[in-house]
Order: structure tokens, then C-alpha cells, then sequence
């Protein structure tokens, strides 16, 4: 508990305090641990943008395994995932049969693809947001059940940027998608968020890749791959709520 940990935080005999959590105890944390260094990993709602000019299969199938391995409890499982208009179609005639196919079970059955969330309280809250989403007019296309912590692969559309299964972090195996217009517009629609740890950028123009590179309020942009992807040699961290400083080798 926090009385516990108090002197790990506030003693200047440690010259380092690192936390992963939630926002509201790491920035408290920060503010108590006087003059030594502080990196914190925070969490996030990762975005993905697929524009026209992508692979939209090979899009379609990264953003299943982004959205609900481990159930979607990871701070940078793809959350909202932003496709352009003209391609809107043809990604969902991938990607919804993926998200269809996944069979949830016990973890030690080697067919289950994802099991139930960490607690039934989490499930509990998951199935509060979702209902609020459905009373606000968004849509369940797949799954929107949630019985006993298990919470059913979900993808919601229809789902306006100020819901709470878009602008916190929902953790558990629930993806938004909404349509963009132009690649400036997708952007836009990520950096529309408190949180910024990694996006995912699906395009073959090298021109847009570095568009994303610059107007991306984030601490990484994976390109042609989901926000989900990392390596424990590359620096990782977020920026906004997502975190402060950086995870990784010394050199990160």
C-alpha cells in the first residue's frame, strides 16, 4: 500500500523511483520524490490509423493481435483504431470475421485466444462503459457481453471521441474503429486523447509516414504494425498522461 511504499518513493537514498500504473498514483508519486529521477509508465488509449493506401489485410489481422492478446489488459493494446472512409469497408470485411473467429476459453486450453479480465470488478466496470456507449448511440458489431469477468471480444463503432471507451483506458479486449477523411484528419483524431504512449501508422507512402513521425503526440509510432509492438532494447515511454521519461537500455 502507499504507507508502505512511502519510503521507497520519498528517501534520497534512492536515486531512482520507476512506477507503472495508473496516472493518478504515478503523478502523485513524482511530486513526492524531492530531487531524484522519476520515469513513470502510465498507460494509454493506442490509436491506429489504416488509411487507403495500405495492406488492409495484413492491417486487419495486426489489429486483432493488437486489440485482444492478453484480453486488451496491456498499456498499449490498440483501443481506437481510425480508418479512412475509402477503405473503411474492405478493412471490416477482414477484420470483423478475425475478431468473430477468436475463441475465448481457459488459459491452459492451447485453442482459447484470450481468457477473462484480471478481476470480475474490471468486468463489471468494462460492461458499465460499454452500456454507456450503446445508450449514447454506439453499436456493438461484435461481442458487447460481459458475464463473470469474461468480457467478449468486442468491436464498437458509431462511438463519439468523448465516451470512456475511447478517452481513458479501457483495458480489456473492447476496440473502437471510426472513419477519417484525410491522413490529417486521422492524426488529428489520435492526438485527440490525454494519453500518448504509441500509435500504429498503416500506409505505403513514405511522405505520410513521416507526417505521422512529426504530428504524432505519442512516445513511439509504429509503422505498418499496431501500437502494441515492442523490444525490450528500443527506448519506451509516453508523453501527456501516458508517462514521463523512458524505459530501456542505458542509451534510451
Amino acid at each position: 500500500n502507499s504507507r508502505d511504499a512511502a519510503p521507497l518513493v520519498e528517501d534520497e537514498r534512492f536515486k531512482l523511483l520507476t512506477f507503472t500504473g495508473s496516472p493518478s498514483v504515478g503523478w502523485a508519486m513524482k511530486g513526492r520524490a524531492g530531487r531524484k529521477r522519476v520515469t513513470l509508465e502510465l498507460g494509454g488509449n493506442a490509436g491506429v490509423i489504416v488509411h487507403s493506401d495500405a495492406d488492409l489485410a495484413f492491417a486487419a489481422e495486426r489489429c486483432v493481435v493488437g486489440g485482444f492478446s492478453y484480453a486488451g489488459q496491456s498499456c498499449i493494446s490498440v483501443q481506437r483504431i481510425f480508418v479512412q472512409e475509402d477503405a473503411y469497408e474492405a478493412f471490416m470485411d477482414a477484420f470483423v470475421p478475425k475478431v468473430r473467429a477468436l475463441k475465448v476459453g481457459h488459459p491452459l486450453d492451447e485453442a482459447t485466444d484470450l481468457g477473462s479480465v484480471i478481476s470480475k470488478d474490471e468486468g463489471e466496470r468494462v460492461g458499465e462503459w460499454l452500456h454507456e456507449a450503446r445508450a449514447a448511440g454506439a453499436e456493438c458489431l461484435v461481442g458487447g457481453d460481459v458475464r463473470d469477468g469474461v468480457v467478449q471480444p468486442t468491436v464498437v463503432v458509431k462511438a463519439g471521441p468523448d465516451l470512456r471507451v475511447n478517452n481513458h483506458e479501457i483495458f480489456a479486449p473492447v476496440v473502437t474503429v471510426q472513419t477519417y477523411r484525410s491522413f490529417e484528419d486521422g492524426l488529428a483524431a489520435v492526438n485527440n486523447s490525454d494519453f500518448g504512449l504509441q500509435a500504429g501508422v498503416f500506409t505505403s507512402d513514405v511522405r505520410r509516414i513521416y507526417q505521422a513521425f512529426d504530428a504524432l503526440e505519442v512516445g513511439g509510432v509504429m509503422v505498418n504494425e499496431v501500437p502494441t509492438w515492442r523490444l525490450d532494447p528500443m527506448p519506451y515511454g509516453g508523453v501527456k498522461q501516458s508517462g514521463f521519461g523512458r524505459e530501456g537500455l542505458r542509451y534510451a
